[in-house]
């Protein structure tokens, strides 16, 4: 057994594992593929951060099994109670730590964001999810399972919102838009007919969608295509509608609280969507800070596993120059 934390976000993209110790030095960082159990089920999910965590252990001279006193393992795609024990059954048979927390990678989100007890984070990137905690120990939270739970949002339902309003207007049944060009563009296709049938066929991926969200961000904000700026302007409600949801639920609207903003939407900085958020959480938190951080969700997570062992003065912010060194040299090596 060591004194080491080890700390594990995992998004639909990719998954970053970190062992570091109580003085906030990071010992070892392993990057693999994304490790949502949506997409992987429960027991590939299990089995791919396994493989993960044991490069990471190899890099410190240790094995997976009891490399870490705490585990803090943040997931998309752990959004309801029986996912999350689920998840945790798989994860626990690994027998990493003595101690485990398996949550939602949005709470990582948060804590690499702030460290302020009252806030809110939203993350936006392939999907859409919120959660607030506030100093009392509540928490607000939400299902983010799509559609079916009152959901809308995220890369993917900006692609899909593109192609259902370009094919609309490419027969008739809306106005012309800009979008029909650059989706045909995107995927490389001679027509927008071309590229509806591989989605029918399956020659495209319905996930491939999201790669559309920067091509309807720059309709919206440069080309000012209507049809792409009331597609950018909902994505706008929604964000600042979970925002004032969770502060409501946290009775935190009259008191000052932080919202953190992550995700590669909203990490885009894209000036219409930026003012369009902006407008909204005037009136929807009038007394709320409000940040998008570009830092590292996997920061958060080792910073949540620090805050359950206890740590050096100065641990915070040499883990996050650390891992903020060291996640631009893999961003670009």
């Amino acid at each position: 057994m060591t004194g080491l934390v080890l700390a594990v976000d995992g998004g639909n993209s990719k998954t970053d594992v970190v062992l570091a110790d109580r003085a906030g030095r990071l010992v070892a960082h392993v990057r693999g593929p994304g490790s949502s159990p949506h997409s992987l089920g429960i027991e590939g999910c299990a089995d791919l951060l396994d493989d993960l965590v044991g490069k990471a252990a190899a890099q410190v001279g240790s094995v997976a099994s009891h490399v870490a006193v705490h585990a803090g393992i943040y997931l998309a795609g752990v959004d309801i109670p029986a996912e999350t024990a689920l998840i945790t059954e798989a994860i626990e048979k690994r027998q990493w730590a003595r101690h485990l927390v398996v949550d939602n990678d949005t709470f990582a989100l948060l804590r690499a964001g702030t460290d302020d007890h009252d806030a809110v984070a939203v993350v936006c990137g392939a999907g859409i999810n919120c959660v607030g905690v506030a100093s009392d120990g509540r928490h607000a939270r939400f299902p983010s399972l799509g559609r079916i739970s009152g959901d809308w949002g995220g890369g993917v339902q900006l692609g899909d919102e593109a192609l259902w309003w370009a094919a609309r207007a490419a027969d008739g049944r809306a106005r012309p838009t800009a979008l029909e060009d650059l989706i045909v563009a995107h995927f490389k296709r001679s027509s927008l007919q071309e590229v509806i049938e591989d989605f029918h066929f399956g020659r495209l991926r319905h996930a491939s969608l999201g790669e559309l969200a920067p091509a309807v961000l720059r309709a919206a904000s440069h080309a000012q295509d209507p049809t792409a700026m009331a597609i950018v302007r909902r994505q706008a409600e929604e964000v600042t509608s979970l925002v004032g949801a969770a502060l409501r639920r946290l009775d935190l609207v009259d008191r000052h609280a932080t919202i953190v903003l992550g995700g590669g939407v909203l990490t885009s900085a894209d000036p219409f969507l930026m003012a369009e958020i902006s407008a909204g959480l005037q009136t929807t938190a009038p007394r709320a800070e409000w940040r998008v951080t570009e830092v590292p969700p996997v920061v958060g997570a080792a910073l949540l596993g620090l805050d359950q062992v206890g740590h050096e003065p100065d641990a915070e912010a040499r883990l996050r120059n650390s891992l903020l060194v060291d996640g631009r040299r893999k961003a670009t090596g």
